[in-house]
């Protein structure tokens, strides 16, 4: 058990996502972002598996065969494209929807500083984007999310945060098209 470590862990990145939230504009949210992991249900496995290179819930998975904190912290945080499926009208199978825009920009935050509180030193701004290949995310989430979502990791990881938060302040938050590389990029450096 490790529960002080673990607050830390996720104080630390609690505070990385309302910073980068704060920047673009999305107030609410980086102030609300990820409470229920202080919550027991969150907190308490959290602390069990906490192992400070890698979320927990992913120990968790290995040693129980799944994670009781996830299950509980998906279904309450809409910056996770888990929390977006439904079923459709006469259908039987859970699909994925369109995330809608502020909850994308606030998954973008997350996975930022996610990277950067698991990778330490050794981050890199393409580390986002090399966990959603990683995870196969293609065919978990709706064809829209995951075209935005890589798009604004890709320009993370080739411009930098400076240039990435200012396409999101400028073009993203505005709901206006993009997604199209590179024409967008071209716009993100203005």
């Amino acid at each position: 058990m490790h529960p002080i470590k673990h607050f830390k862990t996720i104080t630390k990145h609690r505070h990385m996502v309302m910073v980068s939230c704060l920047r673009v504009g999305l107030i609410r949210q980086g102030l609300c972002h990820d409470l229920s992991k202080y919550s027991p249900a969150e907190f308490w496995q959290g602390a069990k598996y906490w192992q400070g290179t890698r979320s927990p819930n992913a120990r968790a998975r290995e040693a129980e065969g799944w994670s009781t904190a996830w299950m509980h912290h998906k279904g309450r945080n809409k910056h996770h494209y888990e929390y977006w499926t439904d079923v459709p009208p006469g259908g039987h199978d859970y699909r994925p929807v369109p995330m809608p825009t502020r909850y994308l920009v606030e998954s973008v935050m997350d996975r930022i500083a996610a990277s950067k509180v698991y990778r330490g030193r050794s981050y890199q701004p393409g580390d986002a984007l090399a966990y959603l290949d990683q995870e196969r995310a293609r065919d978990k989430l709706h064809p829209e999310t995951y075209e935005k979502l890589r798009f604004l990791l890709t320009l993370l990881r080739d411009q930098g945060e400076e240039a990435l938060f200012r396409f999101i302040r400028r073009t993203v938050l505005r709901e206006l098209p993009f997604a199209r590389w590179p024409e967008a990029a071209r716009a993100a450096r203005r």
